[in-house]
């Protein structure tokens, strides 16, 4: 089996070492930097699978770095954040970070959710993906892209498995709690806003239907539905 290249982007040596040699051992092939601007000359430079990227860092942060890349590459990335720091959450998945974990982080909670985010970059998930398309959504599975009358649309592999999910269900209410096990990974906590920030980000990116509404629609205290939507123009 062929080890996944991760790149762990964190400016505390001692714990990005400590975090290298678990993720070592648990099969990963694990690079370091510990700065924004290394990390992203080592993304150019090399053939990494994910990055594992911590949000405080001196100089520029690890936001600043995230926003960089994502206008370069769909990179799979795992946010390290400060625990309770809601906001650098947000952000983090606001600009295109694939999930994010709390530090002081258990290393076995971030093998599984590098596992996670690599699955889905993978098309490894649960379910066996085929072509789908709702009127101008068109969604390809053996080349994992989406277009929306007829233009590419760039999304995060998140993304793109939550897209897939509605998809699948369109005209039916689809659960927070499913969305996130099915394309998180991972039970729903209590406070996690993580599917509504993905949910806007695909809102964004699809763009309005022809009637000029979202074809994602917030069903209150529910989940989500896509809309089935007319044929494009």
């Amino acid at each position: 089996m062929v080890s996944q290249r991760i790149l762990l982007v964190d400016d505390d040596v001692e714990l990005a070492q400590l975090l290298r040699d678990f993720l070592t051992r648990d099969g990963f092939e694990v690079a370091l930097a510990h700065n924004a601007d290394d990390a992203l000359a080592a993304v150019r430079n090399g053939a990494f699978d994910a990055l594992v990227l911590d949000v405080m860092m001196p100089g520029r942060s690890g936001l600043d770095a995230l926003r960089e890349l994502r206008r370069e590459s769909p990179l799979p990335v795992l946010m390290l954040t400060a625990l309770g720091e809601d906001i650098d959450r947000i952000l983090g998945l606001e600009l295109g970070a694939d999930d994010y974990i709390p530090k002081p982080c258990n290393p076995r909670e971030l093998a599984a959710r590098l596992r996670a985010v690599l699955r889905r970059a993978h098309g490894d998930g649960g379910e066996t993906l085929t072509d789908l398309h709702n009127g101008p959504i068109v969604l390809r599975a053996a080349s994992r892209s989406v277009s929306v009358n007829g233009e590419p649309v760039t999304l995060t592999a998140t993304e793109f498995d939550l897209l897939a999910l509605l998809l699948r269900e369109t005209g039916r209410v689809v659960s927070k709690e499913r969305i996130s096990q099915s394309v998180l990974g991972r039970p729903l906590g209590p406070f996690d806003r993580s599917i509504d920030v993905h949910i806007s980000n695909l809102r964004r990116k699809l763009g309005d239907a022809a009637d000029g509404d979202s074809p994602i629609t917030t069903i209150h205290r529910s989940g989500y539905l896509l809309r089935q939507l007319g044929a494009p123009a």
